[in-house]
């Protein structure tokens, strides 16, 4: 099982629910204790002052305790929410391309052959546009020559297409 960030997201949420849960009943508990030992000393008639609550810093703790579980909990939830990963914008790297007679290939056709090549064998047909300064319609035919001739072709990517050599 990959684990993603969502996984985490709810993962890590679920515990820290677990947590601010358990630390109620703790709370709830020592608030009861405090005021009983509070209570017994009142009525001994001792110095509240000497009260061993009023001088305890596990209140401290307590609060800090559910300062964390909801810093983990708000991690939790960020992480469930936040958008998946974007794939990569331009293919992974190819090292080897297929062996193509560049004598057949016209000036233009070598060109965008060259530029795909330079980018590590793919490119967005946007990109090839903006790079060339031909028209959209030109590249396209451009592309359709090459990948009738098998040395590229077009995957469709969202609005666009990648181009990659073969």
């Amino acid at each position: 099982m990959e684990i993603t960030h969502k996984t985490l997201g709810y993962v890590l949420a679920g515990i820290a629910i677990f947590l601010l849960v358990i630390l109620v009943f703790v709370k709830a508990d020592f608030d009861t204790q405090s005021a009983a030992l509070c209570d017994s000393y009142s009525k001994s008639g001792m110095d509240m002052n000497l009260c061993p609550v009023h001088s305890n810093s596990t209140s401290w703790m307590l609060v800090l305790a559910f300062g964390i579980g909801f810093l983990m909990l708000g991690a939790g939830i960020y992480l469930s929410f936040m958008p998946a990963e974007k794939p990569p914008l331009i293919m992974e790297e190819k090292k080897e391309f297929k062996q193509i007679d560049l004598t057949k290939l016209d000036e233009d056709e070598k060109k965008i052959y060259g530029i795909l090549k330079g980018k590590g064998g793919s490119a967005y047909q946007s990109d090839l546009v903006n790079e060339t300064s031909f028209s959209k319609v030109k590249i396209t035919r451009i592309l359709d020559k090459l990948e009738m001739m098998n040395v590229l072709e077009r995957r469709r990517r969202g609005m666009t297409n990648i181009i990659v050599l073969k």
